[in-house]
């Protein structure tokens, strides 16, 4: 099945701390993969968390630092990482924006995040977020450093 996508195309959705738009969903895909255009303002994003599927970060333009396993990672246009599944992870944005590329193998990634933009109104601080965040992520199997 072929998808083409062309710049601002896709779905948009929302969350605490950044605007995702699908670029390829698992629709288009046979759910095999999804692919995510990530824009982020500056500052910190969710707490250190889990998720049960790999991950692959590509950034466009701007500058953030990643945590995976306790280490940090700074990234610019053009760097990527991975982040296997179960790793402790998050990201900051360090310069005014970052937008970045997530590749995710399965649907895993696209329901978890069509879920936070159904339960979390847009423009709600991350602060005001954390006790809906914090059911929207039970229900996807992602642990947030520090609890059970």
């Amino acid at each position: 099945m072929t998808h083409f996508s062309t710049a601002g195309e896709g779905l948009e959705l929302t969350s605490p701390d950044a605007r995702i738009t699908v670029k390829a969903g698992a629709e288009h895909t046979g759910g095999a993969y999804e692919l995510f255009e990530v824009d982020a303002p500056r500052g910190p994003a969710v707490p250190p968390h889990t998720t049960p599927w790999p991950k692959v970060y590509y950034v466009l333009h701007g500058r953030m630092t990643m945590l995976v396993d306790d280490t940090e990672y700074e990234l610019g246009p053009g760097a990527s990482i991975t982040v296997p599944p179960d790793a402790p992870h998050t990201f900051t944005v360090r310069s005014p924006s970052v937008r970045f590329l997530a590749f995710s193998l399965t649907d895993a990634m696209g329901r978890f995040f069509r879920d936070v933009d159904r339960s979390i109104p847009a423009g709600t601080a991350l602060e005001d977020a954390v006790p809906a965040l914090v059911e929207v992520v039970g229900r996807h199997g992602i642990k947030l450093r520090g609890t059970p």
